[in-house]
């Protein structure tokens, strides 16, 4: 059976500041997807991370449809009347343009969605992360795809030896999508090169060698340059499949215990650790940490099985502990060097604005000769 899965997250309110959509947002959701969903979607699942409302589905009308992308526009609209009588903050805030216009990229909301023919068994993970970029999910999925001491399924296993086909995208060039693809293990060494830079060479997809089945899909698109200026970090979703042809669900959730500095945090400008965390956790710490979390699913049928929540077991307790006390070691070091990030990718414009001011009132000092 060809199934489509599609995630679809936003922030269309919150309470506090940026804690947690309300009980009521959620509950406004899941109610316009069950009513307005009948005969379009197969099954779907609703949740949160950070402020962030995510709509899963599974459908048959393949990526980009725009009826699916639809029904999540217009219930994420429906959150956002909620947020404003609740005066939540941010109301519809990820909604950057009035009118929907056949999907939702390029609107806002962040999205990725994959097509396939549904296996006998079909397990894969969702991963959802808040207050960073897509890029966030680069060293994971390098690690997870590439290199044999977090996946030695690429020792073991005669198919995903074969290697795995990366297309990356650069998400600086704003007048359309430019992409490269790289095939490991050969181009390895290329592949590294670019995902080096979170910022600027983003995972788009991954495909197997050995099949060509669609492996992995990330929300990596140009929004931060939407408008022609950059207008903040994406906080990215992630599909990944798992097991047999792919990496096992252990070897993809392995790299995440890096707890990795990626940007984002405060104001979408400054570095901190990518912390792994439980469904439906809230954002606390100087607007953050970075976080994601990660549900493990089966499906039948396009049908969804119940989700397990692959960050809540003891050891990850360890891992957000680890996370604690780097965000703690960074933050020390307030807005000096790389705890802020760069003036490229700065979110808020007030010190962009300082910065040409004083730009203008800098002079070349004349070179003065020594007297003999």
């Amino acid at each position: 059976m060809k199934v489509t899965l599609s995630i679809i997250k936003a922030d269309v309110g919150s309470i506090g500041g940026h804690i947690r959509p309300s009980t009521a947002m959620l509950q406004r959701v899941r109610e316009f997807i069950a009513a307005e969903g009948k005969g379009l979607l197969t099954d779907w699942f609703i949740c949160h991370t950070g402020d962030d409302i995510s709509i899963l589905s599974s459908h048959t009308h393949g990526v980009d449809n725009s009826k699916v992308h639809k029904i999540c526009w217009d219930a994420f609209k429906a959150a956002t009347e909620v947020a404003k009588k609740e005066g939540l903050y941010g109301a519809g805030q990820d909604l950057l343009k009035d009118a929907f216009s056949g999907n939702v990229r390029g609107l806002g909301p962040a999205s990725a969605e994959m097509e396939f023919e549904e296996r006998e068994a079909e397990p894969f993970l969702l991963f959802m992360a808040d207050k960073t970029e897509p890029g966030a999910y680069n060293l994971p999925l390098y690690l997870a795809f590439c290199d044999p001491m977090y996946a030695p399924g690429l020792m073991l296993s005669p198919k995903i030896k074969q290697g795995f086909r990366f297309t990356i995208m650069d998400v600086n060039h704003t007048e359309g999508d430019r992409v490269v693809e790289l095939d490991t293990p050969e181009s390895i060494y290329d592949v590294a090169a670019l995902l080096r830079d979170n910022h600027r060479f983003v995972v788009e997809s991954i495909r197997t060698r050995s099949t060509d089945e669609i492996a992995a899909v990330v929300s990596t698109s140009r929004l931060h340059n939407i408008s022609g200026k950059y207008s903040g970090k994406d906080d990215p979703v992630m599909l990944v499949r798992v097991q047999s042809q792919f990496p096992a669900t252990g070897e993809m959730v392995a790299p995440f215990r890096v707890a990795h500095y990626v940007s984002g945090f405060s104001r979408g400008s400054h570095h901190g650790p990518l912390m792994p965390v439980k469904i439906n956790s809230s954002i606390s710490f100087f607007d953050g940490p970075p976080i994601v979390s990660c549900i493990a699913f089966s499906m039948k049928n396009g049908r969804f099985s119940e989700p397990a929540d692959a960050f809540d077991h003891p050891f990850w307790d360890e891992i957000r502990q680890i996370a604690s006390r780097k965000a703690l070691a960074i933050r020390d070091q307030g807005f000096f060097g790389p705890a802020m990030v760069g003036y490229e990718e700065l979110e808020y414009g007030g010190i962009v604005d300082t910065l040409k001011a004083l730009d203008k009132r800098f002079k070349v000092r004349p070179e003065t000769r020594g007297r003999s």
